[in-house]
């Protein structure tokens, strides 16, 4: 058995650059390691060359072939342990893995945090 980093390691996948900088903020500060990810699709690529990252933090709606739904529903199938956290200034998508946290923007920083924390280290 291969040891985790000390650090989890996590994709923040969000198209607003700002949304997506202050989450990444939010997670470096917490001790996370980060990649960010500006669509599903580079987020993809993300999950299909590294298999250290152990959580996707993901925007509901992104341009492009997939949405952050569409996303966390591949991310789901494709690499079951990994953890998946949503938010969106949306409503709550009709389809998401089950078990998923839905957050609305602005979200509580310490609540996600939480639950990042919870999801990591029931990975590891």
């Amino acid at each position: 058995m291969t040891e985790l980093p000390p650090n989890p390691l996590i994709v923040v996948a969000d198209d607003d650059v700002f949304e997506r900088m202050g989450a990444s903020g939010m997670f470096l500060d917490a001790g996370y390691r980060v990649l960010e990810a500006g669509d599903a699709d580079e987020a993809l690529r993300f999950f299909e060359t590294n298999a250290d990252i152990r959580l996707l933090f993901t925007d509901v709606s992104m341009p492009g072939a997939m949405s952050g739904s569409g996303l966390a529903l591949q991310v789901a199938e494709r690499w079951p342990r990994i953890g998946i956290i949503m938010a969106s200034g949306r409503p709550r998508p009709l389809r998401l893995p089950f078990g998923v946290p839905f957050h609305d923007k602005p979200y509580e920083p310490a609540a996600v945090l939480r639950q990042a924390r919870d999801m990591t280290a029931a990975l590891g």
